[in-house]
């Protein structure tokens, strides 16, 4: 399960006439930790924005994410559904966050109803609000070969000649 880190940063860049504006910017990373969304948010927006601060790093926990290609704003919406505890045998709400990319909160209701329809509880869609996340990055694994590796075929060829 991704654990998801608001990264929020601030940089200062010129404006078309000519005054120094201060932007700030939301991004979701999925990293294991603090210090590793730190590390993360780095290294993904150092191609893109040159000099930033890192002002805020926050846990945000979700339940799922839906990224559909055609639309750019992120709306957080809030989805709940009621759960029959084991133990107690009593009913208990529960209440999850997801996030999905969207033209408009009618869309938003849309996609979130289509990425759930094959639950089988009946569930609410309580909460749709529009958020200030610019881009999320997903945790990929990196397969960078460390430069003391050699290929398994010339340490067998030195062992033998």
């Amino acid at each position: 399960m991704p654990s998801w880190f608001l990264c929020k940063i601030r940089y200062r860049k010129e404006a078309e006439n000519g005054k120094q504006v201060t932007i700030n910017e939301s991004y979701l990373v999925d990293s294991v930790s603090f210090t590793d969304a730190e590390s993360r948010i780095y290294r993904e927006l150092e191609s893109i924005v040159r000099d930033f601060t890192l002002t805020g790093v926050t846990p945000m926990r979700l339940a799922d994410v839906f990224h559909y290609e055609d639309a750019e704003t992120w709306f957080k919406c809030k989805v709940s559904y009621v759960s029959l505890d084991e133990k107690s045998g009593k009913e208990k709400k529960i209440q999850n966050i997801m996030l999905v990319t969207a033209e408009n909160v009618k869309q938003a209701y849309e996609r979130i109803e289509e990425s759930l329809k094959t639950m089988l509880v009946p569930f609410d869609i309580t909460d749709i609000n529009t958020t200030n996340i610019m881009e999320i990055f997903p945790y990929y694994a990196e397969e960078k070969i460390p430069s003391n590796f050699r290929p398994l075929a010339e340490v067998v060829a030195e062992q033998e000649g």
